[in-house]
């Protein structure tokens, strides 16, 4: 396989990646500031269809991608700054697994309550409030991660 290529497809997927974190995160949050029901649900249904759409198969290409550098680069897998990718990336994977399921309950809660035309119940802020906790955490280690593919030894 060609080097520049699969550096092309990494850099891609991981700009796609981080991207769709920060702009759906944002969307949420925004959307979440108003007072306006069908903001929300819209909001949240969109995001769980971004998820769906881009970060999930950027998930399965970022590693992929990856050990197909690391073996083209001759690079030892234990290298710190590997290892330290790893462990972000784990994180990262860590938090994003339960957000989304929780966009997934966010989405259902808000459009059950715009069609029985209700308030939206505790549960979905105390669902939207960790959501938002647990998009720091990956948002810092993919942050992290983008420093390590930079400034990784040559």
């Amino acid at each position: 396989m060609d080097y520049l290529f699969i550096k092309t497809i990494h850099i891609i997927s991981s700009t796609i990646l981080f991207g769709t974190g920060i702009g759906t995160a944002f969307f949420m949050w925004w959307a979440n500031k108003t007072g306006d029901l069908n903001a929300k649900a819209y909001a949240a249904h969109t995001t769980v269809i971004a998820d769906l759409l881009f970060t999930t198969p950027t998930v399965i290409i970022q590693p992929v991608s990856g050990i197909i550098l690391v073996n083209m680069l001759g690079y030892n897998y234990s290298d710190l700054w590997l290892t330290l990718t790893y462990i972000g990336y784990i994180i990262a994977g860590g938090c994003w697994l339960p957000v989304v399921w929780i966009q997934i309950q966010l989405r259902n809660i808000a459009l059950e309550a715009l069609k029985q035309q209700t308030l939206l119940p505790e549960k979905y802020y105390k669902l939207f409030k960790l959501w938002f906790y647990l998009g720091w955490p990956a948002f810092i280690s993919l942050i992290i991660i983008f420093f390590l593919m930079v400034f990784k030894p040559l």
